[in-house]
């Protein structure tokens, strides 16, 4: 994983969002004054909600407020100039980059976050283990029993939930894990993460995908009474998943890339100057928004620095 201080960050994206200034432009807020909309994939909303509270006490006339919407909606807004700031798991491919160029416009695009996706099951569920391999098969219904996978096993159909059927976890499904832009059957969607985790929660044979930062935060009482709720599963990247090659999707195992379902949170700016947008991204690039980023559970782009005084004896 490539790293650069937050401090490199931080110039860059001040730089860029002055050298864009169009004649014209009306707005008036700055890095830390003024209100505004942002866009946020609601998988990501325990990370925002954490971040926004610190940055709103430091600037008190700073006003941000998010939209928490499927990544389908984040984007549609962003590109119909309706936010200027979005919250996102991947960057913009050639075709949305193109409708900015077409406008003389370069959007900002940043990771600030490493996420997983957690596949979760029910705790009465023995089969806590899977390879991408098998994820493969049960998503493009190729596996629709679990005695498929564990001849023993006394549950029915596989059932699979996910968040919304516009969300990024779908796109994350099709792109990195059936990379055949199809889905089985036996696929559903729920409305929102939440209810990703009580489907999973009432039903013994159900899996459930969901980013793993509503699970994660030990600081959260509605994160731990969720963990009493579900198990997380292993994920294994070699083609028989074993207790000694499967790994979770938490901060040890998503540093080391052991986890296999991981993906990036990106912040993408298309303010045309040094605004609010640019300043609340600044922040959570920060080596304070970091550390905030670290304590939800999920892992910081830029790791912060951890001194340690050694005293001989």
């Amino acid at each position: 994983m490539k790293l650069f201080p937050a401090i490199a960050l931080i110039f860059c994206l001040l730089f860029s969002a002055c050298s864009q200034n169009p004649k014209g432009d009306t707005y008036t807020d700055t890095p830390t004054t003024g209100k505004v909309e942002m866009a946020v994939d609601e998988t990501f909303q325990p990370i925002i909600e954490a971040e926004l509270p610190v940055f709103h006490a430091m600037y008190k006339y700073a006003t941000l407020l998010p939209r928490y919407l499927p990544e389908a909606r984040v984007l549609n807004l962003l590109l119909t100039d309706s936010v200027r700031l979005a919250v996102l798991s991947r960057k913009l491919n050639a075709k949305e980059l193109n409708y900015f160029h077409r406008k003389k416009f370069i959007p900002q695009q940043f990771p600030v976050a490493i996420d997983g996706i957690a596949v979760l099951v029910n705790p009465a569920n023995p089969d806590t283990l899977f390879s991408i391999s098998q994820l493969r098969k049960i998503m493009l219904g190729e596996i629709t029993e679990w005695k498929q996978l564990n001849p023993d096993s006394k549950s029915g159909k596989v059932k699979v939930v996910f968040d919304n059927p516009n969300s990024s976890i779908v796109r994350f499904i099709v792109d990195s894990i059936t990379k055949t832009g199809k889905l089985g059957k036996q696929l559903s969607a729920t409305t929102f993460n939440l209810d990703v985790v009580d489907f999973v929660s009432k039903n013994p044979d159900a899996i459930g995908l969901i980013g793993v930062s509503w699970l994660s935060d030990s600081r959260d009482p509605e994160s731990l009474s969720f963990q009493k709720r579900v198990k997380v599963a292993g994920v294994s990247a070699d083609e028989l998943a074993t207790a000694g090659n499967s790994f979770q999707p938490y901060q040890a195992d998503l540093a080391t890339g052991k986890y296999p379902l991981t993906r990036f949170v990106y912040m993408i700016l298309t303010e045309p100057r040094a605004g609010l947008g640019t300043g609340f991204t600044s922040f959570v690039a920060s080596d304070k928004g970091q550390r905030i980023m670290l304590k939800t559970g999920i892992l910081p782009y830029t790791m912060p620095e951890r001194v340690v005084n050694v005293k001989e004896e």
